[in-house]
């Protein structure tokens, strides 16, 4: 029974740590594109400026 029990508490740390490894991978994944969007909305506004210019 002990050694069952000590198995059971293995696996439950193996899954927390596999949870954290996908949250920290879904936070990274959402900065990303945040990120991503920025870069756009900042190349918008860059093009937005050299029209003016050009005119």
């Amino acid at each position: 029974m002990a050694k069952k029990k000590a198995a059971k508490k293995k696996t439950a740390k193996k899954a927390v740590k596999k949870k954290a490894v996908k949250k920290k991978a879904a936070k990274k994944k959402t900065a990303k594109k945040k990120t991503a969007k920025k870069k756009a909305a900042k190349k918008k506004t860059a093009k937005k400026k050299t029209a003016k210019k050009k005119r």
